[in-house]
């Protein structure tokens, strides 16, 4: 598993993913967001093939609420396929360590058979490498700390 980085800025442009469909998305919210923005990434999430987000930081049951939203606004407020339903969690009140394991190690979905987990930064400034630093130490977290 090579987990993939992007960082937005809060209401900057959003980019093209190139992480192979589909795929598990970790946002990162360092501080709150305008509403609208965030129902825009939320859309342009589960558009990309996002099928499994966790929230974490400021306001991130906000960030679970809009992308429920978007997964049924896809399907018209109809049903949705199982195959196309994003599972979404949002983890205000734990350490991103342990996010970040749920995601390798917890964290499943029925149509996602290779784990691609790409990291959403919504901060000022990349912080790109620490996170990735984070993701990959947080691997054997349960093994260093049992409880």
């Amino acid at each position: 598993m090579k987990p993939a980085y992007i960082h937005i800025p809060s209401g900057s442009e959003l980019p093209t993913i190139k992480v192979q469909k589909p795929f598990m998305a970790i946002i990162i919210i360092e501080s709150s967001v305008e509403a609208s923005w965030r129902d825009t990434v939320s859309d342009w999430l589960v558009k990309s093939g996002c099928l499994y987000m966790m929230a974490w930081g400021d306001e991130c049951a906000l960030w679970d609420d809009s992308v429920d939203y978007a997964n049924l606004q896809a399907f018209d407020f109809g049903e949705v396929p199982d195959e196309k339903f994003v599972t979404t969690t949002w983890h205000d009140d734990e350490p991103l360590e342990e996010v970040f394991w749920f995601a390798q190690h917890a964290a499943h979905h029925r149509a996602i058979t290779e784990k691609r987990i790409l990291l959403v930064d919504i901060s000022p400034s990349s912080r790109k490498e620490s996170l990735l630093k984070q993701l990959k130490d947080s691997n054997d977290l349960h093994d260093r700390n049992p409880d």
